[in-house]
């Protein structure tokens, strides 16, 4: 029998089809023996490639890094600090929206992950080439990953039943409408992210124009 033109299994393949498995199931769906059947090839096939499930799932987290856009960090893109960081971080939760399973592994840091590597080179980078001492600069990174992560766990909004006798006045006196969240819950969320991101943003430049006046 002639030998196939191309090879039955890639990283990328491997990466692809872990990736739909952490949607639709989630993290612990993950196993050598689902993928092997997802893909149409043995389990120990999968070992060519990655030595573990957790080097799997560490390659479909780098890969939702990679989405991220980090132009606006460029010279070119023309923002300052603030402006870049607003923009990224709009960029960063978009990336995170379609695949909330991931975030876990995104929340242990970005380790030897080379997109996730770029992604913080970019923001410390463009911290401290815009003045910020280096130590401001690491804290910076932190938080706006905190806040980022944070805001692709779950939804606010969905949080709630599309129920009004959920919320039974006598025990909740300020959730009357409550009910009404889940069915709003893009414009909410989104929403809840551009106020904590602006009062984020707002903190930041006092304390960037207060070390411009100590300098």
């Amino acid at each position: 029998m002639a030998r196939p033109r191309k090879p039955l299994l890639s990283r990328s393949g491997i990466v692809e089809a872990a990736g739909a498995l952490v949607d639709a199931e989630g993290l612990e769906a993950v196993s050598t023996r689902r993928l092997a059947a997802a893909l149409g090839v043995s389990g120990p096939s999968l070992y060519n490639h990655f030595r573990t499930k957790d080097e799997i799932l560490e390659a479909v987290a780098d890969a939702v890094s990679a989405r991220v856009d980090l132009s606006m960090f460029e010279p070119e893109a023309g923002l300052d600090w603030r402006g870049a960081l607003h923009a990224w971080a709009h960029s960063y939760r978009d990336a995170l929206s379609d695949h909330p399973n991931i975030v876990p592994v995104l929340a242990r840091g970005p380790g030897r992950r080379p997109a996730g590597l770029r992604l913080a080179d970019a923001v410390f980078g463009a911290m401290t080439e815009a003045g910020w001492p280096p130590a401001h600069a690491t804290r910076i990174g932190a938080l706006m990953r905190y806040f980022i992560l944070g805001s692709a766990v779950a939804s606010f909004a969905g949080g709630f039943v599309d129920d009004e006798t959920a919320y039974d006045p006598s025990d909740y006196p300020h959730l009357g409408q409550a009910h009404l969240l889940a069915e709003r819950r893009r414009e909410v969320d989104e929403g809840a992210f551009e106020t904590g991101l602006t009062a984020l943003l707002d903190g930041l430049t006092l304390q960037y124009e207060a070390l411009k006046e100590t300098a």
